[in-house]
């Protein structure tokens, strides 16, 4: 029997649906999206329902940690594996770029790749080379995979994640500058810019570091406390704006990037205290390649905050304590170097596979009836 298809009615697109570190989002195989970026970023603003408060017409979660994309394919490059392209939607709005990774996101990749045969996996264990597109930078993952199936239950617990699952190793290379071109893009370990003491630093994400108490608070504050202090959010605002200017991004009203972290001393036994704005929204914890940035600009000479930090002086690693707990990161700099430079960064992350099976995009708006906004997409 033929049925009649209802041109109304868009087609589905297979999908997976991954909790990657602190993050939740959408993993596609590149050969399943439209090969055209702008049409790709339209149908992925409709699967998610960006451009409405809720998303309620789509299947992101009314944040920008549960709005987010990973595209990936086998990888050209001798050095790697497979290719991740990330990209960040807007939630009020129907926005989409390019311009950062998401290192949380990123430890789904692994076992991804896997789940869909774009690598083989070993009998206990898999290492995976993957290509950070948005940086072109390489990390390499390391991941159960007992009988060369990925283990997605096991006993390691991440702060902002209930219950444990299985360890994800993460190590970085080549991410100073991933964005900026450059470990110090103002060219300085330290600015004042919009009046507040800063340190402006690139090693996988563009971050802008200040202490908290010059922008009126503690840094201890809760995410309830700090997402309703309007006057706050409008100080970081404008201090992200001139700092994207010096940082050599431009205008950046319509960026993601660059983050802003307030640092404090830390409370709970780490090395120091942060609260993260994405880019003016409370983060619940940090992110990971924004947590390498920040360790990074604490550890330069004289980077502002650093004062406040209690590091150790025989590890690489530095214990960032956020809203919902900790997270440790490693980074190894070669300060005789001018400017410094990054010997390796380093993570432990936790995902799981939340669905598999196909996504259905809201319809496209008709010319006539597409808004302002709906149309506002960028990369």
């Amino acid at each position: 029997m033929t049925h009649a298809v209802n041109p109304s009615v868009s087609p589905g697109v297979r999908c997976m649906m991954m909790r990657g570190g602190t993050s939740r989002g959408l993993y596609f195989l590149a050969t399943d999206l439209p090969p055209d970026p702008a049409e790709r970023d339209q149908l992925l603003l409709r699967v998610m329902g960006s451009g409405d408060p809720l998303q309620i017409d789509g299947v992101g979660g009314g944040h920008p940690l549960t709005s987010k994309v990973a595209v990936v394919s086998r990888s050209a490059c001798q050095d790697a594996d497979v290719d991740y392209l990330f990209l960040q939607l807007g939630v009020e709005q129907a926005t989409i770029t390019d311009q950062q990774n998401c290192g949380n996101i990123l430890a789904g990749i692994g076992p991804f790749a896997v789940e869909r045969g774009l690598i083989a996996a070993g009998a206990e264990s898999t290492t995976a080379r993957i290509r950070m597109v948005n940086s072109d930078s390489i990390v390499t993952a390391v991941f159960d995979t007992p009988d060369g199936v990925p283990q997605y239950a096991g006993p390691t617990a991440i702060a902002g994640v209930p219950g444990t699952a299985a360890p994800i190793s993460l190590r970085f290379a080549d991410t100073a500058g991933s964005v900026t071109g450059s470990l110090l893009p103002t060219g300085n370990v330290r600015d004042v810019i919009d009046g507040i003491e800063v340190t402006c630093v690139d090693n996988g994400m563009p971050v802008v570091v200040a202490r908290a108490t010059d922008l009126g608070i503690s840094g201890h504050e809760t995410v309830d406390e700090l997402g309703s202090n309007a006057s706050l959010i409008a100080r970081v605002r404008s201090l992200r704006l001139a700092a994207g200017k010096f940082m050599g991004l431009g205008d950046v009203s319509g960026l993601s990037v660059p983050k802003t972290t307030l640092v404090s001393p830390p409370r709970d036994g780490g090395a120091i205290c942060t609260r993260t704005f994405i880019p003016e929204r409370l983060h619940t914890s940090i992110g990971v390649l924004g947590a390498v940035t920040v360790a990074t600009a604490l550890r330069l000479p004289g980077g502002t905050g650093a004062e406040l930090g209690r590091f150790r002086t025989d590890s690489a690693a530095v214990d960032v304590e956020h809203p919902t707990g900790h997270l440790a990161v490693e980074v190894e700099l070669d300060l005789s170097a001018q400017p410094p430079r990054v010997l390796s960064a380093g993570v432990i992350r936790t995902a799981r596979k939340l669905f598999d099976g196909t996504v259905f995009p809201a319809s496209a708006p008709s010319a006539a009836g597409a808004s302002g906004t709906e149309r506002g997409w960028h990369t």
